[in-house]
């Protein structure tokens, strides 16, 4: 005879619940003693089984972290002697500073004004030579020099101011570049009020360079400058001296011309330094050397040469004014 099946009466499953239906449920998620789920299946696979020992660090790993270790206390060590080992910074004293401008000066060439004024101007110096015909009874006429004096390059294009006495009577006139090429010129322009002429060359040098020009704004006694020329024929040659005037008046020996707002300096010129540039220590054109003070009429320099302004002499040749 068959048993009726029986039921659980447990609240846990609720009732009508089959008691094999509420283990089943039970199994799935089972619980502790105190009602916190125990781990599923997956989730107990992931912790070490029953048996098994959880891995520990090698010996190789231990001894990697050793060698990094000993690397590190090296490099400190290193660092630490490195640093010991190094002087002490010194502050710098006025005694070090004097010695270092000292040593400078001592071994160090210093260019001095003048000689940077002189390079900036030559290669625009000319040397003028003015000819003439002399008669010979058996050969003929024989061209000779008659006047020589200084010209400086105002135009890259062979355009050169020179004083119009150097110039004036001349059949011939003949240029002398500063490197020795030597051209026949045509007089272009003259200012005879200022004593100027404007030369024209035949034949130029391939780099032929002009002078730079400075207006005369701004100058004043006791500026320094130089004279650059060919005194007696000799040169090019090089004076320097200081402004001594402005705006000074000079009548010529021959009492035939008198000339005005002239440049007074003292840099020592002679015959042949007539027509040459009267320059600033940059080397800028300020004036026209065109005569010197001669009261004992030996033609010798006492410390007093005229210059036109550079600005008259830059009209003579139609360049406009600064």
């Amino acid at each position: 005879m068959r048993r009726p099946a029986l039921y659980s009466r447990s609240s846990s499953f609720g009732q009508g619940m089959p008691e094999a239906a509420a283990h089943a449920t039970a199994s799935q998620n089972p619980l502790h003693d105190d009602g916190v789920p125990e781990p599923t299946q997956a989730q107990a696979t992931d912790a070490p089984q029953s048996g098994q020992s959880v891995p520990t660090p090698t010996p190789a790993h231990h001894l990697r972290l050793l060698w990094a270790t000993v690397g590190l206390l090296a490099l400190a060590l290193a660092l630490s002697l490195f640093f010991s080992m190094q002087p002490p910074v010194r502050q710098l004293t006025q005694k070090d500073i004097d010695a270092a401008v000292a040593h400078t000066l001592q071994t160090t060439v210093l260019h001095s004004p003048g000689l940077k004024a002189y390079d900036a101007i030559m290669p625009s110096v000319v040397r003028v030579t003015g000819l003439g015909k002399v008669m010979r009874d058996r050969d003929g006429g024989e061209s000779v020099e008659r006047s020589v004096g200084t010209g400086v390059v105002i135009v890259d294009k062979g355009v050169i101011l020179t004083n119009l006495h150097v110039v004036r009577g001349a059949q011939t006139i003949k240029v002398t570049f500063a490197d020795g090429l030597e051209s026949a010129a045509s007089i272009t322009g003259v200012q005879p009020e200022n004593d100027l002429a404007v030369l024209q060359a035949h034949k130029i040098p391939d780099d032929l360079s002009a002078a730079t020009l400075r207006s005369t704004d701004g100058l004043a006694p006791g500026e320094q400058v130089m004279a650059v020329g060919y005194p007696f024929g000799i040169g090019p040659s090089a004076s320097s001296g200081v402004i001594s005037g402005l705006e000074r008046t000079f009548r010529s020996p021959e009492g035939k011309q008198l000339m005005s707002n002239l440049i007074q300096f003292d840099a020592a010129a002679n015959p042949g330094n007539s027509g040459g540039p009267l320059i600033t220590m940059e080397g800028e054109v300020i004036g026209i050397v065109t005569a010197i003070y001669n009261p004992n009429q030996q033609k010798s320099f006492v410390g007093i040469g005229f210059a036109v302004p550079i600005e008259s002499a830059a009209a003579a040749a139609g360049m406009p004014p600064f």
